[in-house]
């Protein structure tokens, strides 16, 4: 499977052509490479707010709302791109709106028009404490004609149990956008240890530049990258591609399922098979004085 992951900036949209061309082009690039696996930031979807204009692309509850009011026209395009270019695409996340709170939403969009949905898990403190974005819908694996496809939204990506519920996947995308290079770094670390201890492919796409029509994102660091397990037949450390940090464009990796399962069969070591050994060892340390 050829992966494309996204180093995706943000624009302020005078209409609704020039998204539609500007997603065109996107999809376009990677399809005529050979991916077919299209991985777009966590967030990307913001930028639809700027539609409504600079008041309420810079309003944080207002932002929210004029996103989700166009995720279906959105997905609509998806749809149609997925299916000219005959490629999966993750669409960038934005904030669906529920009868409580937005939830924080990817979608999965295969050629043939079938559309999975998966919403963020655990909220940043950002997210939780001032944009009052909730989590939403149980994680999923899809089960695809190209492989079996989870998807951990950011934040998500650094926590192992949430990985482990992903286990069966073949590839865990990973759509991101942070604020800072530490925050980049922890989601690279993130999508590198799950890929480690799930033996799989994951695919981080990361929001870059500058956003200053928006008080929640501003300006993004990040970079794409597609991550496997450092064991036979993979490199030796753990990346299949990755671009430097806040160029835009895509990453472009091959990424040989039939390898994945080769080394969860008999690699090198089985940490898919052995997480269950950690149980019964894992409660609390016993404090050992040595003063």
């Amino acid at each position: 499977m050829k992966i494309a992951t996204a180093a995706y900036p943000l624009d302020v949209l005078t209409s609704w052509a020039q998204y539609e061309d500007k997603l065109a082009h996107w999809v376009a690039e990677a399809a005529v490479q050979g991916a077919e696996l299209l991985v777009f930031p966590e967030y990307a979807a913001m930028e639809l707010a700027t539609l409504d204009g600079a008041d309420v692309a810079a309003d944080l509850e207002r932002s929210l709302f004029s996103v989700s009011d166009k995720l279906e026209e959105a997905d609509r395009l998806h749809v149609k791109l997925a299916a000219e270019h005959n490629v999966h695409i993750v669409a960038g996340s934005g904030p669906a709106a529920t009868e409580s709170r937005p939830v924080n939403r990817a979608r999965l969009i295969t050629p043939s028009g079938q559309v999975g949905v998966q919403d963020k898990q655990i909220m940043t403190r950002f997210e939780r404490e001032e944009w009052r974005v909730i989590g939403g819908n149980a994680l999923q694996v899809f089960e695809t004609a190209i492989g079996k496809i989870g998807i951990l939204i950011c934040y998500d990506s650094e926590f192992p149990l949430l990985g482990r519920a992903l286990s069966d996947c073949d590839v865990i995308c990973v759509p991101s956008v942070t604020e800072t290079l530490a925050g980049y770094w922890r989601v690279r670390i993130g999508s590198m240890a799950r890929a480690l201890e799930n033996q799989c492919i994951t695919a981080m796409s990361s929001v870059v530049g500058a956003a200053d029509w928006s008080e929640a994102l501003g300006q993004s660091f990040g970079a794409g990258g597609i991550f496997c397990p450092p064991d036979r037949g993979f490199p030796p450390t753990g990346i299949l591609g990755l671009r430097e940090v806040n160029a835009p464009g895509w990453t472009i990796a091959e990424a040989d399922l039939a390898q994945v399962a080769e080394v969860r069969a008999d690699g090198i070591v089985l940490n898919r098979r052995d997480w269950q050994d950690q149980i019964g060892r894992d409660g609390k340390a016993i404090n050992v004085a040595l003063r």
